[in-house]
C-alpha cells in the first residue's frame, strides 16, 4: 500500500508540474489559402484556356503574403514578412525584363477576397503582375523522455526534453493582374527538427518556425527562378502570352510574339539598305 500511494503521489507532481510550466498547445498551425483569398464562397475559376495575356516589357511586379484565414492563431509578424519578401525581391530586381518590384502589405487584402481587391491593389502601386505567396505551417511539440526530469525543476531549465517538429510550405502564384490567368507557379517546402528545455520551448518554438519560413522561401526563390526561365522559353513558341516591349526597352522579352520596338525596327531597316547597296558598289 505504501508502494502505491507513492507512485501515485510522484505521478501527481510529475503531470502537476509538467502542466505548470507546459504551453497547453501542443499543436499550432498557421496557414493561408490562394484559392479561398480568389474564390471566396465556393466559386468555381472560369476556364482561361483562350485568354492570352499581353506582358508589357518591362514588368512592374506586385508582391505580397496572401492574408491568413485564421485570425485566432499568432502568424507572421510584420517586419517577417516584408524581410522575406525582401530577400524575393532582392533576388529579382535586377532582371532586365522587370521595371520594379513593390511589396505589398497584406493588410490590403484583408478587407475583401476576390480579384477585385487584387485589382485595386493592382491600381493602387501601378502593378501589371502580381506575386501571391501562400503558406501552410504545422508546428508539434511533444516530450521525450528526458522530460521526466521537468519534475526537479532545475530540469524544467536545463534538461532539453521538449522536442520540435516544424514543417512549412509556401506557393507563388504569378498572375497577369489585367487577365486574372496564372502564368506560373514556384513550390518552398522545409522541415526542421528541434529540442529545447520545457522553460524555453516557446521561444525555441518562435525561433524555428521563423527560421523554418525563412529556409522554405529561399527554396521558393530557387525554384521561382527555374520556372521563371521555362515561362519565358515556353511562350517563344506556344503564344500562351504575347510580350511587348515599352518605348525605349531595349532588352530581350523572351518571346511570345512581341512586336519590335521603334529603335530596333530602325536599325534592322537601315542593316537591310546596306546589304542591298554593297552589290551595286562593287
Amino acid at each position: 500500500m505504501r508502494i502505491s500511494v507513492v507512485i501515485l503521489v510522484v505521478a501527481a507532481l510529475l503531470s502537476g508540474c509538467s502542466s505548470l510550466w507546459r504551453d497547453a498547445r501542443q499543436r499550432q498551425g498557421i496557414s493561408s489559402s490562394l484559392v479561398d483569398f480568389l474564390y471566396p464562397n465556393g466559386e468555381v475559376p472560369p476556364d482561361q484556356d483562350t485568354v492570352i495575356p499581353n506582358l508589357q516589357v518591362p514588368v512592374k511586379v506586385g508582391l505580397a503574403f496572401v492574408p491568413s484565414r485564421d485570425t485566432a492563431t499568432p502568424g507572421l509578424s510584420e517586419a517577417l514578412k516584408n524581410e522575406l519578401l525582401g530577400k524575393v525581391r532582392a533576388t529579382f530586381s535586377q532582371r532586365d525584363f522587370i521595371h520594379d518590384i513593390t511589396i505589398v502589405p497584406d493588410t490590403y487584402l484583408r478587407s475583401r477576397k476576390g480579384f477585385d481587391t487584387v485589382d485595386q491593389v493592382a491600381r493602387l502601386y501601378g502593378r501589371e503582375v502580381m506575386v501571391l505567396v501562400s503558406y501552410d505551417q504545422i508546428v508539434h511539440t511533444e516530450d521525450t523522455k528526458a522530460s521526466l526530469l521537468y519534475w526537479t525543476i532545475v530540469g524544467a531549465y536545463f534538461i532539453k526534453g521538449s522536442k520540435n517538429d516544424v514543417q512549412t510550405f509556401v506557393d507563388a502564384a504569378i498572375f497577369d493582374v489585367k487577365s486574372h490567368k496564372l502564368l506560373f507557379r514556384a513550390p518552398g517546402i522545409d522541415r526542421i527538427e528541434s529540442t529545447s528545455t520545457l522553460v524555453n520551448t516557446p521561444e525555441d518554438r518562435r525561433k524555428a518556425r521563423e527560421r523554418s519560413f525563412d529556409n522554405a522561401i529561399a527554396d521558393m526563390t530557387q525554384n521561382l527562378n527555374q520556372e521563371l526561365e521555362l515561362f519565358r522559353e515556353r511562350i517563344k513558341t506556344d503564344r500562351s502570352v504575347t510580350v511587348a516591349r515599352r518605348p525605349g526597352y531595349q532588352g530581350g522579352s523572351g518571346g511570345g510574339g512581341g512586336a519590335l520596338g521603334g529603335e530596333a525596327l530602325l536599325v534592322l531597316l537601315g542593316m537591310l539598305a546596306l546589304a542591298r547597296l554593297r552589290p551595286r558598289v562593287a
